[in-house]
């Protein structure tokens, strides 16, 4: 039960290209935002779509094949966990954001590339 603890997967669409920057160790990260959409009839029975924005954060191996794979408007399912930090801006004003760390990224629509990182 171990491995369910704070794991997250979400499917959505890629809501721009991965944003990689390399580290002074060498290491990659990469950020990218996904949209994941719900779909529910109001009490009017109107036909509602909820949009949901989530912040990832992709590192190492999977950062690289972010880069190399990942453009705006895929459609991907992605696994990591959800973690809290938060940083001084600065102005100094105290800052909080929730992010998710994937570790793992499939594209789901463009069969012409690789499939898993």
């Amino acid at each position: 039960m171990n491995n369910l603890r704070n794991r997250v997967n979400l499917i959505g669409n890629l809501g721009m290209d991965p944003q990689v920057r390399e580290l002074s160790n060498g290491r990659k990260m990469a950020k990218i935002s996904i949209a994941t959409n719900e779909s529910y009839r109001n009490s009017e029975g109107q036909r509602i779509t909820d949009t949901q924005w989530h912040n990832l954060v992709a590192w190492g191996s999977t950062a690289v094949y972010a880069e190399k794979y990942l453009k705006k408007g895929q459609s991907v399912a992605v696994a990591g966990k959800l973690v809290h930090r938060a940083y001084e801006d600065k102005n100094g004003e105290k800052k909080f954001i929730s992010e998710v760390v994937i570790d793992q990224v499939q594209i789901l629509k463009d069969s012409a590339k690789p499939q898993e990182a």
